[in-house]
């Protein structure tokens, strides 16, 4: 489970901008402006949107060769990001099974 617990301090601004920070160009604008990423509540989602953003372009460019399993690869990914961004929007810090612990692991967050 995960390591944080959500807060009475999450604002629905709060909620809002995690749940876009699965959109990467999103995430990256909220770690360069300053009011964005000292919200631990928004910086959390964006470093974990932006590895995960990451990680699924890697997997869907190394299988799009393979009789079109990168496009299914890509919807699985779109799916779940939808499901991530409305477990954001409802004020959880949301655990992804391997990319939370790289970031961790990284002291991203």
């Amino acid at each position: 489970m995960s390591d944080y617990i959500p807060t009475a301090d999450i604002t629905d601004d709060d909620k809002l901008w995690a749940a876009l920070s699965f959109i990467p160009l999103i995430a990256i604008l909220m770690l360069l402006l300053e009011e964005k990423k000292s919200r631990p509540f928004i910086k959390y989602h964006a470093v974990t949107g932006l590895a995960f953003g990451g990680v699924a372009w890697i997997i869907s460019a190394i299988l799009t060769p393979v009789a079109f399993l990168g496009c299914i690869v890509g919807l699985a990914v779109l799916g779940y990001s939808i499901y991530l961004a409305v477990k954001a929007y409802g004020g959880e810090y949301v655990e992804i099974p391997v990319v939370t612990e790289f970031c961790k692991g990284q002291g991203w967050i």
